[in-house]
């Protein structure tokens, strides 16, 4: 698979979970990789990975914190120095916290806002921009199914993952005409770290189809992007449920808050 083959990719959460997929694809389909994540060692660890395995491709290991105000300028001042300009934008790097509003510390708050709001927009911005003069390129902003699920325990998660999906369909209008395409991926479960499901609850969430692979779903979104769509949500049971979830009555959705959220928050 090499129609990737001179593309320059930059991948941000890339040491672990999804971005590590997303890494490892673009990389076995012939692209370049500017990995970043602000975990040094093994972010490190998976450049030598990809570099010894993909001799003939250049890996980058771009240590920094996207909750720094200057994130954007620094990735893209950092790949004017290194490479020959980005043709991939992935918007992975994320967090995920269940507890109330009232419950969460200002600091994660702002790591929240930070992180999904702040960061997601301004690396769209300066990428967007670099792109619209070097003639086009693909965008992909990682969303959630939440996005559409006001539910009690996740409201700072799915607010936040609400502004990419909207930001991510404007900017696609938008830049429609540049030759720069927007994609929002809004997945529903992946068998990842981010929840803190014990592996083997995960695997048989995986076995009974709940969550997805990281591999089954990188493929589908990196097929969505290319092919310029606006929009990937990932299985039918995820499509069902975003439609049916946001209608579910009240006091169902007070269930989740009095068996699950006060529940843990009794602990």
């Amino acid at each position: 698979m090499d129609d990737c083959k001179g593309m320059t990719a930059l991948v941000t959460g890339a040491s672990s979970g999804i971005g590590l997929e997303f890494s490892r694809q673009l990389a076995a389909r012939g692209a370049n990789v500017v990995l970043v994540s602000n975990q040094r060692q093994e972010l490190e660890r998976i450049c030598d990975e990809l570099a010894e395995k993909y001799p003939e491709q250049r890996f980058y290991a771009c240590f920094k914190n996207l909750c720094d105000s200057d994130c954007a300028e620094f990735l893209l001042d950092f790949c004017v120095k290194n490479t020959d300009g980005i043709d991939v934008l992935i918007n992975n790097a994320g967090v995920f916290a269940f507890k109330e509003v009232c419950e969460t510390s200002h600091e994660q708050l702002n790591l929240f806002i930070d992180l999904h709001v702040r960061a997601v927009t301004l690396l769209c911005r300066v990428f967007a921009e670099d792109m619209k003069k070097r003639g086009g390129g693909y965008i992909l902003n990682m969303s959630s199914m939440s996005c559409w699920m006001p539910m009690p325990g996740i409201a700072m998660y799915s607010a936040t993952k609400s502004f990419i999906q909207v930001l991510s369909r404007a900017m696609c209008l938008e830049l429609r005409d540049s030759g720069v395409s927007v994609t929002v991926a809004c997945p529903g479960g992946i068998a990842t770290d981010l929840f803190g499901l014990p592996r083997n609850l995960r695997d048989f969430a995986v076995k009974i189809g709940v969550l997805a692979t990281p591999q089954k779903f990188v493929r589908g979104a990196l097929k969505r992007m290319f092919s310029r769509k606006q929009q990937y949500v990932n299985g039918f049971m995820n499509k069902a449920a975003a439609f049916i979830v946001p209608k579910l009555p009240v006091c169902i959705k007070m269930l989740v808050k009095y068996k699950l959220l006060d529940k843990n928050i009794r602990k």
